[in-house]
C-alpha cells in the first residue's frame, strides 16, 4: 500500500454515464481490460445496493483472474444511529470477499444536515464507527470524502475533521472529491497543500469533469502531494464525465516521469481503450488525447513539410508509445509534403517521382473542390493513389446499370425499395435483385447478390456507419450530396466515400469503394 495508486471506477461512477448500461458479462469483461491496462484497483461496483453488482462480485471470485489489479468494492458509511457490525449494507460488502473497501462519506456539513438528515457530530461516528469495523475484519479501507472541495469552501474546519477522524480509525487512504467538478487547479493545488499540512493523512483524488479540468485537477492533486489518483477510461460518468485515466496516466508517465504502470501495458492503452469502447457500445472519441484516431493526425502542408523532417517538430510524444501512431490526412490543404507522408504510410513511395506527387496533389485538390475530402476516407483515398501510380483504376467487376425503385403506399407503414444491378464479374454477366429498408440498404444487398459467386469473401464485410453530408445546402434538394461509409470485417475497419448529385448515386460511389478496397486488402486479385 506504499506505492502510488492508480484506481479506477469505471464500473461504479463510469457506468452512471447517460446511457451506458453494463451487464455482469460486460463488466468481467471490462475488469480483464482494465488488469491488462496495468490500474492498481479496480472498483467493482455497490454490492448490497443491486443484485447485478452483488452477482458480479460473486462471479468474480471464479471467473475474474486478475494479475495486476484489487478488487475493490463500494459502499456508505453505515446508517444514523445504528451500529456497523450490525447494518445489513455494510455486511454485504464483507461479504463481496474483496480485500479492499472502498466507502463514500459526507465531507460537506450542509451535506450532512440537509441531505443526510443527521448531526453533524453523527457523521463522524458513523465514518469511524464504519472504518474501524471493516478494518478489525482485515480489509483495507478507502474513504471517499464526498463533496470535499465545496464543504473544504463552506466548512474548513469540518471537512479537516472527517479526514482525521478517518485516517485515526484506520483508512488507508482518503480520496477528496469533486463531485460537483467544479473545481480549477491552483484551487485544488492550495486545498491538498492545505489538508496534508493539518492531517498527515495519505490523499487520493476524485476529479469530475464539469469544468473540462477533470485531468488537469488530478495532476495538480499529485503534484501538490497526493498518490492516490481515481478516474475512469476515457472518462466515462454522469454529466461529463470522470478523470479519463487514460489520459492521466499517460501525462504522469510521459509528461512528470512518474512511472505508474509498465511502459509495455501503457503501450497497449490505444488497444485497450478501445476495447472497452466496443464493450460499453460507446463511439470511440477521435480527439481523445493520446489514444484518440486523431491525436497525432496531421492535416496542414506546413505540418507535413516538418514531420518529413523530423516527426517530434509537430508532436508531443511519440504515439508509438501508447499503441497509437501518427497519420497524415490529406485535404486541399494538403501539399507535397503531405501526399509523400501519406504514401509512405500506405507503403508507396513517392520521393523520387515528384511528377507523380504533383499529379496526385492536383487531383485531391480538385476532387475537394467538389466536394470530396479524403482526411476522413483514408481507403478512398488509397484507391486513388494506387490509381496515379498504376495509371488504371483497381476494379473487381464491370457494372453494366443499376436502379433502386421505392414502394410507399402513403400511410405509416414503412416503404420497401427494391434495387437492380447488372454487371459483369469473373467473365460472368449477372443481374441481381434486392430488398431493402431503404434505397441504399437495398442498393447493398443486389451488389452483394450480384458479386456473390465471383467474391465469396464479401460476406465478411459490415457495413457499420453510414454518414450524409449535404453540400451547397443552399440549393436546396437540388444541393450535391457527400456520402461517408464504414466498413469493417475481421481485421479492422475503413472508410469510403462518394459525392454525386443524390444520397443514392453518392452512395453507390461509397460502396463500390468499399468493397474494392476491403478486397484489395484482403489480397484478393480481380477475377476476370
Amino acid at each position: 500500500m506504499t506505492d502510488f495508486h492508480v484506481y479506477d471506477t469505471t464500473l461504479r461512477d463510469g457506468a452512471q454515464q447517460e446511457g451506458l448500461n453494463l451487464s455482469v458479462a460486460d463488466k468481467l469483461a471490462i475488469a480483464a481490460y482494465l488488469d491488462e491496462l496495468g490500474v492498481g484497483f479496480i472498483e467493482g461496483g455497490w454490492p448490497g445496493a443491486n443484485p447485478k453488482d452483488t452477482e458480479f462480485f460473486a462471479r468474480a471470485r471464479t471467473e475474474l483472474h486478475l494479475q495486476n489489479a484489487t478488487l475493490a468494492a463500494f459502499g456508505s458509511t453505515r446508517r444514523a444511529h445504528a451500529v456497523a457490525a450490525d447494518d445489513p449494507q455494510v455486511r454485504a460488502l464483507l461479504d463481496a470477499q474483496t480485500d479492499v473497501v472502498t466507502l463514500v462519506a459526507k465531507s460537506h456539513s450542509r451535506h450532512v444536515t440537509e441531505a443526510l438528515h443527521t448531526t453533524l457530530d453523527e457523521n463522524l461516528a458513523m465514518v469511524s464507527d464504519t472504518v474501524s469495523f471493516l478494518v478489525r475484519e482485515g480489509r483495507s479501507v478507502f474513504l471517499d470524502a464526498e463533496h470535499f472541495f465545496d464543504g473544504y469552501r463552506t466548512d474548513p474546519a469540518y471537512a479537516l475533521e472527517v479526514v482525521r477522524i478517518a485516517a485515526e480509525a484506520g483508512a488507508s487512504v482518503i480520496a477528496l472529491c469533486d463531485t460537483n467538478g467544479g473545481m480549477l487547479p491552483p484551487q485544488v493545488t492550495d486545498v491538498v497543500g492545505d489538508v496534508l499540512t493539518c492531517t498527515q493523512a495519505r490523499l487520493g483524488i476524485h476529479c469530475h469533469n464539469d469544468t473540462g479540468c477533470a485531468v488537469a485537477n488530478s495532476l495538480a492533486a499529485v503534484q501538490a502531494g497526493a498518490d492516490h489518483v481515481q478516474g475512469t477510461i476515457n472518462g466515462y460518468g454522469e454529466r461529463t464525465g470522470n478523470a479519463d485515466l487514460v489520459t492521466v496516466v499517460s501525462n504522469l508517465q510521459l509528461k512528470l516521469g512518474q512511472q505508474v504502470v509498465a511502459p509495455e501495458r501503457l503501450g497497449r492503452a490505444l488497444h485497450l481503450s478501445h476495447a472497452i469502447s466496443e464493450v460499453t457500445n460507446v463511439v470511440p472519441y477521435g480527439r481523445q488525447p493520446y489514444v484518440g484516431a486523431s491525436a497525432f493526425a496531421h492535416k496542414a502542408g506546413l505540418h507535413a513539410s516538418a514531420l518529413k523532417v523530423d516527426p517530434d517538430l509537430y508532436q508531443h510524444t511519440d504515439p508509438a508509445l501508447v499503441g497509437n501512431s501518427m497519420r497524415t490526412l490529406v485535404s486541399d490543404m494538403a501539399g507535397r509534403a503531405s501526399i509523400e507522408l501519406k504514401a509512405k504510410e500506405l507503403g508507396y513511395d513517392l520521393t523520387h517521382d515528384p511528377q507523380l506527387a504533383a499529379r496526385t496533389v492536383k487531383r485531391v485538390k480538385e476532387l475537394e473542390q467538389q466536394g470530396w475530402t479524403f482526411d476522413a476516407a483514408d481507403a478512398s483515398f488509397e484507391l486513388l493513389l494506387r490509381e496515379e501510380v498504376t495509371g488504371e483504376p483497381l476494379s473487381y467487376f464491370d457494372a453494366e446499370s443499376w436502379r433502386v425503385i421505392m414502394d410507399s403506399t402513403g400511410g405509416s407503414e414503412p416503404s420497401l425499395s427494391e434495387a437492380t444491378v447488372k454487371l459483369s464479374a469473373a467473365g460472368k454477366r449477372t443481374v441481381a435483385t434486392g430488398e431493402g429498408n431503404g434505397p441504399v440498404n437495398a442498393l447493398d444487398h443486389a451488389l452483394r447478390q450480384a458479386l456473390a459467386d465471383a467474391y465469396p469473401e464479401l460476406a465478411a464485410f459490415e457495413l457499420i456507419d453510414f454518414r450524409v453530408r449535404i453540400l451547397d445546402a443552399s440549393h436546396g434538394t437540388d444541393a450535391t450530396t457527400r456520402v461517408l461509409i464504414e466498413t469493417s470485417d475481421e481485421n479492422g475497419s475503413w472508410q469510403t466515400l462518394g459525392v454525386a448529385p443524390n444520397i443514392v448515386h453518392a452512395s453507390w460511389v461509397a460502396l463500390v469503394d468499399s468493397f474494392t478496397y476491403g478486397l484489395l486488402k484482403r489480397g484478393v486479385e480481380p477475377r476476370k
